[in-house]
C-alpha cells in the first residue's frame, strides 16, 4: 500500500522540483544534496545522499537527461557517513554521548518511473534507535558526510518524540447535503510543529462467487502548524480537527458513481466495508520551514533562496513521526452506507 501522508511525498518534491529560471547547462560544480526524515519509531532510518549534475562550458550536459542516469547523481562507491548523538542535561551545552551511527548503503529496486533514475535507488541507512527528549535530558543528532573531495557536509536536528493519541474509537459521517460538522481529537507531541491528518476508507468489491478486489479511498485534511488547530478547553496538549460530516459519502459518490446494484450493466455487485484508518504525521521545525518554503514557491511568493539546513551542501535533515490507528464508523454512518445503492453489506 502506498504511504498516503504528504510529509513523505514532499521529500520527492524537494528532490525533483525544477524552476524555469534554473540553468540547464552550467560550469562543472559538485554540490552534495542530502534528504532525510528521522523517525524515532522506525526500525530503519534512511538518508538520501546525492550530488548535483556536472558539466562544463566545453562539454555541457542536460540536467534532465542526467537525472535519469544512476551514475550522474550518485557518488561512486560508498561515502563515509555517520550520525553522532548529542545530549544536554539540566540545560547544559550539548555533548557527544559516545554513540555514533555509521551509515551503510542499501539499494531499493522498486522506485516508480519519473524524473529521477529508476527502479534502483541507493540509500544510506541505520538501524540504531534514536532517543527523544525526556525530562531535562535533551537530544540532538548531527549528520556527517565526507565527500570524495574530502569536504565535510553536516546537518543537525532534534527528534520528534513521544506518542500521538487519537481521542476516539469511532468517527462519524452522514450522507446527503448537510452542514453538520464532525471532529477528531488528537494529542500533540514534543518537538513537532507541523501536523497532517488523513483518513482511509478500505473496502472490497466484486461479484458473488468471484475474487474480490481491494479498494482504498484516502483523503487528507492538509498539513497545518499546530496553532492552526483548535485547542481543547482545559487540556495541556489536546487539539481538535473539525471536518464536514458528509466528506466520506461525497468521495464515495465520486469513486463509485453509477456503478451500483441497480445499474443494469453491473448487476449484483457487492461491496464489503473493511476498515477506517486515521493517519497522523507530525514533523519538526526544520521540516516545517522546508514545507513553508515549498508552499510559498508554489504560490508564487518570492523567496530569496532555497531553504536548507545542510552545511556544505543543500537539502534537509529533520525528523517526523507517523502513526496510524484503525477506528470504527458510527452506527449512523453504517446505516447510511448500507442504504445507499452501492451494494455495501456487513462482512
Amino acid at each position: 500500500m502506498r504511504n498516503p501522508i504528504l510529509f513523505v511525498a514532499l521529500l520527492a518534491i524537494g528532490l525533483s522540483s525544477c524552476k524555469s529560471d534554473v540553468e540547464i547547462y552550467a560550469d562543472y560544480q559538485v554540490i552534495p544534496v542530502i534528504y532525510s526524515l528521522i523517525d524515532s519509531k522506525a526500525d530503519t532510518n534512511y538518508v538520501k545522499i546525492t550530488r548535483t549534475f556536472c558539466g562544463t562550458n566545453e562539454e555541457p550536459i542536460n540536467a534532465f537527461a542526467a537525472a535519469s542516469v544512476y551514475d550522474s547523481s550518485n557518488y561512486p562507491g560508498k561515502l563515509e557517513a555517520y550520525i553522532v548523538e548529542l545530549k544536554s542535561s539540566q540545560e547544559q551545552p550539548y555533548q557527544p554521548t559516545g554513540r555514533v551511527f555509521v551509515l551503510d548503503t542499501v539499494t531499493i529496486h522498486d522506485k516508480e518511473d519519473g524524473l529521477f533514475y529508476s527502479p534502483h535507488q541507493k540509500l544510506y541507512y541505520t538501524t540504531e534507535q534514536f532517543q527523544t527528549n525526556n525530562g531535562s535530558d535533551r537530544y540532538h543528532y548531527k549528520l556527517y558526510v565526507i565527500t570524495p573531495e574530502n569536504d565535510t557536509v553536516t546537518g543537525e536536528t532534534t527528534i520528534v518524540g513521544g506518542d500521538i493519541a487519537i481521542g476516539q474509537s469511532q468517527v462519524y459521517f452522514q450522507a446527503g447535503s448537510t452542514d453538520a460538522v464532525s471532529e477528531l481529537i488528537f494529542s500533540s507531541t514534543e518537538e513537532a510543529v507541523l501536523y497532517e491528518i488523513g483518513m482511509q476508507f478500505s473496502y472490497r468489491e466484486g461479484h458473488p462467487g468471484q475474487p474480490l478486489e481491494n479498494k482504498e479511498l484516502y483523503w487528507s485534511y492538509g498539513a497545518k502548524v499546530l496553532g492552526a488547530y483548535e485547542k481543547v478547553e482545559n487540556t495541556d496538549n489536546l487539539y481538535r480537527l473539525s471536518y464536514s460530516a458528509n466528506t466520506l459519502f461525497n468521495l464515495l459518490e465520486k469513486a463509485i458513481g453509477n456503478d451500483t446494484v441497480w445499474d443494469e450493466n453491473h448487476p449484483n455487485v457487492i461491496r464489503y466495508f473493511d476498515a477506517m484508518t486515521v493517519f497522523i504525521a507530525a514533523a519538526g521545525e526544520d521540516f516545517n520551514n522546508f514545507y513553508q518554503y515549498l508552499q510559498a514557491t508554489q504560490n508564487g511568493v518570492g523567496i530569496s533562496s532555497d531553504y536548507s539546513n545542510i552545511t556544505g551542501g543543500v537539502g534537509l535533515f529533520s525528523s517526523r513521526i507517523f502513526v496510524r490507528q484503525k477506528v470504527n464508523i458510527s452506527s449512523k454512518t453504517k446505516y447510511d452506507l448500507f442504504n445507499k445503492p452501492w451494494g455495501f453489506v456487513e462482512y
